[in-house]
């Protein structure tokens, strides 16, 4: 595994995390206690310094399992958590949740589920659309003061509203979807983190899946897997992506690699930490080897031409969660 700083003055985190919504039951499908602890354990042991998660995954399930499972190995790995991504029975945010003193709640909340004094990293999910960001950086900043937070973070925002956050309180990573099959980072927000000495987070960084050389269809996905309403995962859509990703999977292939480690290698030649999630130990020992893979230049150009930006088909999700996102 190799290491890398999150930022020009962030903390030093694996070349690759792990993100655990998959070990909250009822995102992705059912999940055992035991197998999400496995799961975990085998990522910290695996040299995986970095886990990321949020208090919405599983309404807390994910933070309580992390606190019960590695406690007593705090000091072995960077923990990120997210506060501000409630959202109604329409699926759009709930508003307010910006506000400086719904986020010195949520930050209390977090960390009595995650059994520890503080959190490394402490990202706004959802910037609020009701409280200016300055307002919000402002009471991250506080908590940096208290020590209950050391480093801030957003995730899914413009580069306009990175730009205004920074100005009040170093943003040490921003965290944003991105992968072979979502390029959108590329015009404005990887210019503007590195303008800016601001690390750049990769969720979802296997296409949710469709580049992790599995899922051949809708009929593969469980009936609770929230996947079943993304567009790039309805009908016609999905047949086009995985025919996409069938063709990756064919130059990993050649290169002595899994179509995941080729799409997470690449991703970490961008500059980025990818943030793969999985329920399988055996998953996560497969996706924590990318971090040794080096890409020479004609492979980068191969992928370059098989997966140019805007070829997967449909949008990264639907109306409301676009609705959602700071563009």
């Amino acid at each position: 595994m190799r290491y890398r700083s999150l930022g020009s003055e962030g903390p030093t985190v694996s070349a690759l995390g792990f993100g655990a919504m998959t070990l909250a039951p009822g995102t992705y499908g059912d999940v055992s206690e035991r197998q999400a602890a496995e799961t975990l354990l085998t990522a910290l042991d695996a040299g995986i310094t970095f886990i990321d998660t949020a208090d919405i995954y599983g309404a807390g399930q994910s933070e309580s399992l992390i606190g019960r499972v590695l406690r007593g190995r705090r000091d072995e790995y960077v923990l990120a958590t997210k506060f501000g991504g409630n959202q109604d029975g329409r699926g759009l945010l709930v508003p307010g949740l910006g506000r400086p003193e719904y986020v010195r709640e949520a930050i209390d909340a977090s960390l009595d589920r995650l059994r520890t004094d503080h959190v490394d990293l402490y990202y706004l999910h959802r910037l609020d659309p009701t409280t200016p960001v300055e307002d919000t950086m402002g009471a991250l900043s506080e908590l940096v003061t208290a020590g209950k937070v050391r480093y801030a973070g957003l995730s899914e925002v413009s580069a306009a509203t990175l730009r205004r956050a920074c100005a009040v309180h170093q943003v040490t990573a921003v965290q944003i979807e991105y992968s072979l099959f979502s390029r959108a980072p590329e015009r404005e927000v990887l210019p503007a983190c590195e303008e800016l000495g601001v690390g750049f987070v990769a969720y979802s960084p296997l296409g949710r899946g469709l580049l992790g050389g599995t899922i051949r269809g809708r009929g593969e996905l469980e009936s609770g897997d929230w996947r079943r309403g993304n567009p790039r995962f309805q009908e016609g859509n999905i047949d086009q992506n995985v025919a996409l990703a069938d063709s990756v999977a064919e130059l990993a292939a050649e290169n002595d690699l899994s179509v995941a480690q080729l799409a997470l290698a690449w991703l970490i030649h961008q500059g980025t930490v990818p943030i793969p999630g999985t329920r399988r130990a055996e998953n996560v020992l497969a996706n924590a080897a990318a971090a040794d893979v080096t890409l020479d230049k004609e492979l980068l150009l191969r992928i370059e031409e098989l997966v140019p930006p805007g070829a997967a088909a449909g949008e990264k999700g639907n109306e409301a969660y676009m609705a959602n996102i700071d563009r």
